[in-house]
């Protein structure tokens, strides 16, 4: 297990192409890492399959909270097979979180900029963003993770980057569950009757 320390942004088109651009120039190049994923939303915590479709790689993430409930993440994960992905969304599903399910394509591009690990993403929901993160060991203390906040906020300042806040993304992540819930619904009541 890790702690993610974790920070999120959404922008523009034009803003996304500045941030790359700029990126590329001061950045480390981590390279692309598009994903599949199948993300459920359970009450306190974030259970996720994923298919990284550009490393050809799988796994399995249990985060500890969900976004917008603190910067810190516990996360727990495991590789699986990508042959075995659409078995462990069958199981996930055949224990009763289908109806928590959301499904996702994340066009993703990794850099480092000042230790920070830097996702510059597109999808559906989101539109464009990015995650910053550094990763830190399990039982990092509280000074570990302030410092490891403290060179997020200071990546994006440097790079003129609006972090969102946990209200912020309370809200964003609250209209996204609620308008997902009202399109299966939607969905349901347009499948005919067996």
């Amino acid at each position: 297990m890790a702690i993610e320390i974790e920070m999120r942004a959404r922008f523009t088109k034009d803003e996304h192409d500045q941030l790359v651009r700029r990126l590329e120039a001061e950045g480390e190049d981590l390279g692309p890492d598009d994903k599949h994923i199948y993300f459920y939303v359970l009450p306190e915590q974030l259970l996720k399959v994923t298919d990284n479709t550009a490393a050809g790689t799988a796994k399995i993430t249990l985060k500890g909270s969900r976004i917008g409930q603190g910067a810190a993440f516990a996360e727990t994960e495991f590789a699986i097979d990508r042959a075995d992905v659409p078995a462990a969304v069958r199981v996930f599903n055949g224990l009763g979180f289908e109806a928590s399910m959301h499904e996702a394509l994340n066009r993703r591009h990794n850099f480092r900029f000042n230790g920070v690990e830097i996702a510059i993403k597109w999808s559906e929901a989101w539109g464009y963003h990015a995650e910053f993160e550094i990763l830190l060991e399990d039982g990092a203390g509280e000074d570990a993770r302030a410092a490891a906040e403290s060179g997020i906020r200071s990546a994006a300042t440097q790079l003129g980057v609006s972090l969102m806040t946990e209200q912020e993304l309370v809200v964003f992540t609250a209209a996204f569950e609620k308008a997902e819930k009202e399109r299966k619904e939607r969905e349901q009541q347009a499948q005919p009757l067996r």
